[in-house]
């Protein structure tokens, strides 16, 4: 049957329901309810024919392995948990690459997936406070609250350089206004800075008044020193009333705190804070320590640990995103 434009010739085999994808002209379209026509095949207005079998497979690949994404919630323990996108198989993009001249006989089919995303995230939910991430999300991050220990931030930085961790330093006002240069190598190493107040106080325990300031003082040097636009909290001590977070929430910040302490100010043994860490870290934990010789001298054996789980170290906002890890190679 000749073809004229954008027009498509459709010839159907049975009087079975037929449901494909053809390409007009390069763009996908969806031809379906296709009933009682007589026999014959598929084609385009570029002359290329639907491989049904290979859309088929695809198809039923799709249905089987499509993960429903999960909405943010506030749980009564750990008050403020992120959601976790979905994933689904680009059917699209998959037959797509399926179909290349490249791909031979046999070859498997080179699966594209897209990410779900969920309906609720942390920006729903409000004035919480947060502990930790999704526990369905396989990525952990190392919080390193920094107001002294000035010796070991090098060494940290040194071993974080060496295993290729980013993670995310909370900067105590007073130390980023005395150590600038030292602030600008944190940065300068890739990794992500946030808020710790400004004289490490009990934030419970202040005027509303000086709690802002508290707050508000050091984001506004992490942007005058370092080019920083903050968007977390790390209450020092862990201090904190829902003054302090309503209070971050106004200033565009949420409040984090951790899963998991080395409580390496008391100077544990390296061996020690590894085997506590290793031992307990689960999907979603935020890490607390600080640049200690404990944590120091144990930040090697901790990745380690942490990766033979199973489990990757990112940012906090890494970890507290939606974004799904996606497959090897998609």
């Amino acid at each position: 049957m000749p073809m004229n434009g954008k027009k498509m010739a459709v010839l159907l085999t049975g009087a079975a329901m037929v449901s494909a994808v053809a390409v007009f002209s390069g763009a996908w379209k969806y031809v379906s309810g296709l009933e009682n026509k007589p026999e014959a095949h598929l084609v385009s207005g570029s002359e290329t024919a639907v491989d049904l079998d290979l859309l088929g497979q695809i198809e039923a690949a799709a249905a089987k392995s499509r993960i429903e994404p999960v909405d943010a919630r506030v749980d009564s323990v750990w008050k403020a948990i992120p959601g976790y996108n979905g994933l689904e198989v680009d059917i699209e993009a998959t037959y797509k690459a399926a179909s290349s001249k490249k791909r031979k006989a046999g070859d498997a089919i080179p699966y594209v997936y897209r990410q779900i995303p969920a309906k609720v995230t942390l920006d729903d939910l409000g004035e919480q406070p947060i502990y930790r991430g999704n526990p369905s999300k396989p990525m952990v991050s190392m919080m390193i609250n920094v107001a002294w220990g000035n010796e070991f931030l090098v060494p940290m930085l040194n071993t974080l350089d060496a295993e290729k961790v980013k993670t995310t330093f909370f900067l105590d006002g007073s130390w980023l206004k005395k150590n600038p240069e030292l602030a600008a190598e944190i940065v300068k190493r890739g990794h992500e800075v946030e808020n710790h107040a400004f004289t490490h106080p009990n934030m419970s325990r202040l005027s509303r008044d000086r709690a802002e300031m508290e707050i508000a003082k050091t984001q506004d040097l992490l942007k005058e020193s370092l080019g920083v636009v903050n968007k977390w909290f790390a209450p020092p001590s862990g201090d904190f009333n829902q003054q302090t977070v309503s209070i971050a929430h106004a200033r565009g910040l949420k409040t984090v705190l951790w899963t998991l302490d080395t409580v390496d100010w008391k100077h544990p043994a390296p061996d020690a804070v590894v085997q506590k860490i290793t031992s307990k870290v689960e999907p979603g934990f935020l890490i607390l320590m600080h640049p200690t010789d404990s944590s120091s001298q144990a930040l090697k054996g901790m990745i380690d640990g942490i990766r033979a789980k199973g489990l990757e170290i990112g940012t906090v906002s890494q970890t507290l995103s939606p974004e799904r890890i996606m497959p090897k190679g998609s």
